[in-house]
């Protein structure tokens, strides 16, 4: 492993999707260079690589989601597009274009999720620098800078966008993860912001959860249970919120389970944890320990026993 942020699971099998960045660390890219498969298939009970594939094809890989048909589609922050494969590692869709950022219809700037509703419809979260803007020390916008959320057909045709960079409501500091509950409701992981804003399809805006701490990722479980991993709350940030991976039910703003971060002496008091999080079928939790261990020349998977 080198370092990764993204875990989900297969909706046929079990098992467990991930990328790699390619023997890189958290943001310094590899895969442009480092010509190794960054996306990869294992068995959920040991380890074992299954299969892999997608050589070339990204700079960073940033989000991962396996959709309902098994499909595995990748986001690449820095290479600004996302590819979606089919479960053999075949290319049957790509939006954006790699290289060129915008902030247009046709173009992504930093993306960093993806994921699809049951029609088929592709949602897109755009804009990973959002979360070092409208700071004490950086109170202003950069020009062309995005936190917007992106809505496609299942072919890829663009239908609309919403939110910009800012802290109101319908807003985004850095839309880092997405994920949909069992009535269809899209959940943003607003994680500059310290949220989790909810929306229906058509981008209105229906509430709020404040009790996720700085979440980088979400996973919700058949039975609407939500889970978020806090990768970056920090005395300074979010006083004192440890960093770890919350529970609750998608219908309440409170926290009836906590899986606690790994010690790690860069922070003592909060701990380390991951930015992916996925839960299988038996409820055992996975998280995806890359970017913020600090063990960058082995990233690493946590599986944790069947949350009670």
């Amino acid at each position: 492993w080198g370092s990764t942020a993204g875990v989900d699971i297969d909706p046929h099998d079990g098992n467990i999707w991930a990328y790699d960045r390619c023997g890189a660390s958290a943001l310094g890219g590899g895969c442009a260079e480092n010509l190794v498969d960054p996306v990869l298939k294992f068995d959920r009970n040991t380890g074992e690589v299954l299969t892999s594939f997608g050589v070339g094809e990204f700079d960073l890989p940033h989000g991962i989601h396996v959709d309902s048909g098994g499909n595995v589609w990748i986001v690449d922050m820095t290479g600004h597009h996302l590819v979606k494969f089919s479960s053999t590692g075949d290319v049957l869709l790509r939006l954006g274009t790699r290289g060129e950022p915008g902030n247009d219809s046709e173009h992504f700037n930093q993306p960093n999720d993806v994921i699809t509703a049951p029609d088929g419809s592709i949602f897109v979260a755009d804009g990973h620098g959002g979360q070092s803007m409208l700071t004490p020390n950086n109170p202003t916008v950069t020009e062309g800078a995005t936190g917007r959320i992106m809505k496609f057909s299942a072919e890829g045709t663009f239908i609309k966008e919403w939110g910009q960079i800012g802290t109101e409501i319908g807003n985004f500091r850095t839309p880092h993860a997405l994920e949909m509950d069992s009535e269809g409701r899209l959940f943003v992981a607003d994680r500059g912001n310290h949220r989790i804003q909810i929306f229906d399809q058509d981008g209105n805006y229906l509430d709020s959860r404040y009790s996720y701490g700085r979440i980088s990722g979400i996973f919700i479980t058949g039975d609407d249970m939500l889970y978020a991993i806090d990768s970056e709350s920090s005395g300074t940030s979010h006083p004192n919120w440890m960093n770890g991976v919350r529970i609750g039910h998608v219908d309440e703003d409170r926290i009836t389970g906590f899986i606690p971060p790994f010690d790690a002496n860069t922070r003592p008091y909060q701990g380390a944890a991951g930015e992916g999080v996925a839960v299988d079928a038996d409820g055992n939790v996975f998280a995806a320990e890359g970017p913020n261990s600090l063990r960058f020349a082995g990233g690493a998977f946590t599986k944790y026993a069947v949350a009670q």
